[in-house]
């Protein structure tokens, strides 16, 4: 009868220790420990982070973070930190959260377009990955790499297509930088090659008439008969003298850090510089700006036609009137450079 009495004693404490511990299970794997009142919330891992770092970025979104660090600890998680974008679902307990942060990196979309620069890319990029913009810029103007690669400190910024790419939070700069070499080498295929070749250009060529083609104008309508203005002066050896180059040109200069050239005047044509398209025949050294997909098509599928001049549009801002003479031009241009001065615009 004392043996008896004696099994169920421990009958009873073993249920009674199964249920703490079941408690405790429950508790720290499988109860709900999320805070936030969102369907989803995201934590950023930087590459290096320890578990202290991944701690803090939970503390907020947690309501027991005591009980996340023992299942961390167990689970080993504490000494196996991966850097990444992590999504965290409302209503996930610590196991669904650990096993969300060690392997469900969320893949990010990055966009640019309309760079004027590879530092003005580098700062666009460095608010969207990990990557700051001094690593994005030292990675994207390597001299060795640009010369292995087909490029140049001047034709650098031809290699970046303008689109949304879909990569990691914590991809690094060079990561970055290759990654846009493979798009670049998509985006070429053997049609836009083919397409190249007919207008007597080179990849790199083309990227710098875009260049200028989208400058002039951002209707993707009249884009590919501004191009066939610009190419119909290439092949006859007529000078570009296309104004957005002579404001790229100017802006290099010291007296123009700072400033907007809204009207150009016969002082900028005098500046000396390979991208002065008055005073040097040919296309300049490189890309002005980074032109839109749609004017690199404009210049791909030019409009053929015999116009060699165009001015800009006083009745229809934003829009070009074209010329077939120099007369006709001259026209056009004193009606637009009257409206200019109607306007107070002298500089």
């Amino acid at each position: 009868m004392y043996f008896k009495k004696i099994l169920w004693a421990i009958a009873i404490i073993g249920l009674i220790v199964a249920a703490i511990f079941a408690s405790y299970i429950y508790g720290v794997m499988l109860k709900s420990n999320t805070a936030f009142n969102n369907k989803e919330a995201f934590i950023y891992i930087p590459t290096g982070a320890n578990y202290q770092d991944v701690r803090e970025e939970l503390k907020p979104l947690l309501k027991d973070i005591d009980k996340f660090d023992a299942l961390a600890s167990q689970k080993r998680y504490n000494t196996n930190i991966k850097a990444g974008k992590y999504k965290i679902s409302k209503g996930m307990n610590n196991n669904d959260i650990i096993n969300s942060i060690r392997s469900n990196n969320q893949p990010i979309t990055v966009s640019f377009n309309n760079q004027e620069s590879l530092g003005k890319l580098a700062g666009r990029i460095s608010n969207q990955i990990e990557a700051d913009s001094l690593e994005l810029f030292q990675a994207m103007s390597d001299s060795n790499f640009l010369n292995q690669k087909g490029f140049s400190k001047e034709t650098a910024l031809a290699m970046y297509i303008p689109n949304s790419y879909e990569l990691f939070w914590n991809t690094s700069a060079v990561e970055f930088r290759d990654r846009m070499l493979k798009e670049y080498h998509r985006f070429w295929n053997n049609d836009r090659k083919n397409k190249a070749l007919a207008v007597g250009l080179d990849q790199n060529e083309v990227m710098t008439l875009a260049s200028i083609v989208h400058e002039e104008s951002k209707q993707a309508s009249e884009q590919p008969r501004i191009a066939g203005v610009y190419l119909n002066r290439l092949k006859i050896g007529m000078p570009l003298q296309a104004d957005p180059t002579l404001k790229f040109a100017a802006y290099q200069l010291p007296e123009y850090e700072g400033t907007v050239i809204k009207r150009v005047l016969n002082k900028h044509k005098e500046i000396n510089s390979p991208y002065n398209t008055y005073m040097n025949a040919g296309l300049p050294p490189g890309p002005i700006a980074m032109p839109d997909i749609s004017a690199i098509n404009a210049v791909l599928n030019p409009e053929k036609h015999s116009y060699l001049y165009f001015a800009a549009d006083a009745q229809k801002i934003g829009f070009h009137k074209f010329a077939k003479t120099l007369t006709q031009h001259n026209v056009n241009a004193r009606e637009y450079q009257k409206y200019l001065s109607s306007q107070g615009i002298n500089k």
